[in-house]
């Protein structure tokens, strides 16, 4: 058990011009960092900035030892910044890509999860099964077949997390094979694939855009028997229209999943490589301590797994803007490098479609807890990819194949980004919060890490693991550690406090891109 000291501020680098306070600081409070000493003239939150030394207007803020913005106004030392004196302004990039491209990590071996090893060879943490609609006018009879296996239904199937349905808004109203369409169908063909699924169902309308033939020929979904291997079959899929409407539906998607509930409880947990694990990353209601506690305490955890041979995954690519240099360094090839540079120029080019920028971000939750800027949010962002080589860059819910630190282009919104990243085969979650996110996944586990211990303390029931622990004394590595083993004891069956709520069913959002027709 490690013993509390009391931190007033935290410094990250020599080359920062301010700290960030590390519990609710009253003014008068005098602070030592970087060389400087300041008293503060008025009080400031945990999570907050407070100047070092005098900023000129116009003059660079820096943190991390990266540009965060530019000081609106005349700032003194020790004056609380944010967004009344400091904005994001423009900057320019170095990308400098694959210049600094890390060694590989010493390999860790003999490491393992309990898992359950599918027919095609993959390896999941969870048994569901999943009762999927291709279109919204499906989504209500998914929802009532799901409905009809509640605990009392499954009691004789102990193996059987769940019989879930993931629906969505969109289906129809879009351009037949564009991009949408092709998320889309990624997003349902990655669902029907992943490894955490022990069996499906497919049910659309039958004349919708979404058409289930199409879907199962670009997906090339199948169904494989036995338990080692053996026959190919089609799934199941059923349209209303030919079925005969809403009742007889249910009744003949119910009957099939009755079929599938002794093949999927058969199933038992064995010891699989960490190697196999791919590892979901996301945060969301961050503050000003998610990259100075959760984050980087996750990157520790990230870049172990990918010592042991697995897969780390990062997403929300406007969350990435203003700190994308950095993992264009790391790249393995200038090629990879440039997958990433050719996506922050999508959303440049997407988000002024709509008189935006990506600067919006952050959020005003996220601004009440700290963060002024997207590069100040970015910069604490991308700490939970850790600081092994970037080896591929992937589209939204794009099956991944690469081993180690992998970039998702996903969106900043929690449900569709972290829909994304399942779809494309994160068998864990992992989730930083400093607001107090109380977010599921069905069918992967989410892991919620708390950044701070009064959130964590206040919403210990959602909260999975306290970060906050950095700011009195405990090292980012004895975190991390604690965060690695904790993603093995979640992958081999521990329930996180999502899951024992039942939270991940009204999560799955797919991105929805293009215009509705």
């Amino acid at each position: 058990m490690f013993k509390a000291q009391a931190i007033d501020q935290v410094f990250l680098h020599n080359k920062d011009n301010v700290c960030v306070s590390a519990r609710d600081l009253p003014a008068g409070t005098k602070l030592s960092a970087g060389g400087h000493d300041v008293q503060l003239p008025a009080a400031v939150r945990i999570g907050h900035k407070i100047a070092l030394a005098k900023l000129a207007v116009g003059q660079p803020v820096l943190k991390y030892g990266q540009i965060i913005g530019f000081a609106t106004e005349a700032i003194e030392p020790g004056t609380w910044v944010h967004t009344h004196n400091l904005t994001a302004g423009q900057f320019e990039r170095d990308y400098a890509a694959a210049s600094e491209v890390p060694p590989d990590p010493t390999p860790l071996v003999g490491r393992t999860f309990e898992g359950y090893r599918r027919p095609n060879g993959s390896a999941g943490t969870r048994n569901y099964i999943a009762v999927i609609s291709t279109v919204n006018c499906s989504a209500s009879v998914s929802k009532y077949v799901a409905a009809r296996f509640n605990a009392e239904a499954l009691k004789d199937y102990p193996n059987v997390d769940g019989v879930v349905a993931f629906t969505h808004g969109g289906g129809c109203g879009m351009q037949f094979g564009g991009e949408g369409h092709a998320m889309l169908n990624r997003v349902m063909g990655g669902i029907a694939r992943h490894p955490n699924i022990g069996g499906y169902v497919l049910i659309g309308l039958g004349c919708e855009t979404a058409t289930l033939g199409y879907l199962l020929d670009d997906q090339k979904l199948v169904q494989i028997g036995g338990t080692n291997g053996g026959s190919v079959t089609r799934p199941p899929v059923l349209s209303m229209q030919d079925v005969g409407g809403t009742t007889k539906t249910i009744e003949e998607a119910c009957r099939l999943v009755r079929e599938m509930l002794p093949r999927a409880n058969d199933v038992r947990r064995q010891p699989i490589p960490l190697s196999e694990l791919i590892l979901g990353t996301n945060c969301g209601g961050s503050d000003g301590n998610s990259g100075i506690t959760a984050n980087p305490a996750l990157g520790v955890a990230s870049d172990l797994l990918v010592a042991a041979g697995g897969t780390v995954i990062l997403g929300e690519t406007p969350e990435i803007y203003g700190a994308e240099q950095l993992l264009t360094r790391r790249a393995r090839s200038p090629q990879i490098a440039q997958k990433l540079i050719d996506r922050i120029h999508w959303w440049e080019w997407y988000t002024g479609l709509f008189g935006c920028t990506p600067d919006n971000n952050p959020s005003p939750g996220n601004k009440e807890g700290g963060l002024t800027t997207i590069y100040e949010k970015s910069l604490g962002a991308v700490a939970k990819a850790g600081s092994t080589a970037m080896t591929d860059v992937y589209q939204y819910a794009e099956p991944v194949t690469a081993k180690g630190f992998v970039v998702m282009d996903t969106p900043g919104l929690d449900p569709v980004s972290v829909t994304g990243i399942v779809a494309g085969g994160a068998q864990v979650m992992v989730f930083t919060t400093g607001r107090g996110s109380c977010f599921g996944c069905k069918p992967t586990p989410s892991i919620k890490i708390a950044t701070n211990t009064p959130m964590y303390q206040r919403m210990i029931d959602d909260m999975d693991l306290d970060a906050g622990t950095v700011l009195v004394g405990r090292s980012l590595d004895e975190v991390g550690r604690e965060i690695f083993e904790e993603i093995i004891a979640v992958a081999s069956g521990k329930r996180t406090k999502s899951e024992q709520h039942g939270i991940g069913q009204e999560e799955f959002v797919p991105w929805n891109v293009g215009p509705t027709l």
